[in-house]
């Protein structure tokens, strides 16, 4: 999941990019993650089954894998996968690559997304140069939140994300932002370098975890990133801005999410 953001249109949304049980991919947006309270549903977490009666919107999101949620009742919270609640390696990765090309070449995948034959994918960097940390412009964000809250105010009568609930009211406190943008810098086969922004809530609440001290916080999530870049064996789970897609930048990506299995041992491996 996308950690959340503003939306004139839908108060609050995430974005929400998992596997079918045939593990292809799939992409619902969108999700009213932290409101789902309001209709007596429990959140959701990563590496958990969810079922939902979707379906494709191609008018505003024409995307292969994208669906939105077509009544919010049917959303339904089942089983992690994780039964024990302790990562199960061997698990998540018979999913990773269940009926997934895994990408070692960036420009490759790219080349694909120009046709629209794919927007998620998994990628495989052969190296993770560095975390590149930038402040974003908080006073531009403040004015944004300031105009969506006098909107929904002024409305009483609020936009709502399913047409049959409010999603707002005056006890809900909206997400609290990030100041930072933090980006891996990598290069892939293709042997061009590039610089993602990573969407992924983990490293958000990372940042969140330590946020009373700025600095800390900044240090903890470039410690964290690249002591895994270094030891672990590292795939990143890449999705699409749409905007971007559609004007079809040179690097239409954003990394959604980072796995991070332990390194196998080549020793062992060697036995087989």
């Amino acid at each position: 999941m996308t950690y959340p953001t503003l939306s004139r249109k839908h108060i609050e949304t995430v974005c929400t990019a998992g596997f079918r049980e045939d593990g292809s991919w799939i992409r619902i947006f969108p999700v009213p993650h932290r409101l789902l309270w309001k209709y007596d549903i429990m959140p959701y977490s990563k590496w958990q089954w969810i079922e939902a009666d979707l379906e494709r919107n191609k008018k505003h999101d024409n995307r292969p894998e994208s669906y939105h949620i077509r009544d919010i009742n049917t959303l339904k919270i089942l089983e992690r996968i994780d039964i024990s609640g302790k990562p199960n390696w061997t698990l998540r990765k018979s999913w990773i690559f269940k009926r997934k090309e895994i990408f070692n070449n960036m420009t490759e995948m790219i080349n694909l997304t120009k046709q629209n034959k794919i927007s998620l994918a998994v990628l495989k960097p052969s190296e993770i140069l560095d975390l590149i940390i930038e402040p974003v412009d908080m006073q531009k964000y403040r004015e944004n939140l300031a105009s969506i809250k006098a909107k929904y105010e002024a409305e009483q009568q609020q936009t709502n994300l399913f047409e049959n609930k409010t999603d707002f009211d005056d006890n809900f406190s909206f997400a609290e932002k990030i100041p930072y943008k933090f980006r891996y810098k990598f290069r892939t086969e293709d042997g061009k370098v590039r610089t993602i922004m990573i969407e992924d809530w983990e490293l958000s609440q990372l940042y969140r975890k330590y946020s009373n001290n700025e600095q800390e916080a900044i240090s903890k999530v470039k410690e964290k990133y690249m002591k895994i870049a270094k030891e672990r064996d590292i795939y990143l789970f890449m999705g699409t801005y749409y905007e971007w897609q559609k004007k079809n930048a040179l690097d239409p990506y954003l990394i959604i999410g980072v796995f991070y299995p332990p390194k196998e041992d080549a020793s062992q491996l060697s036995l087989f």
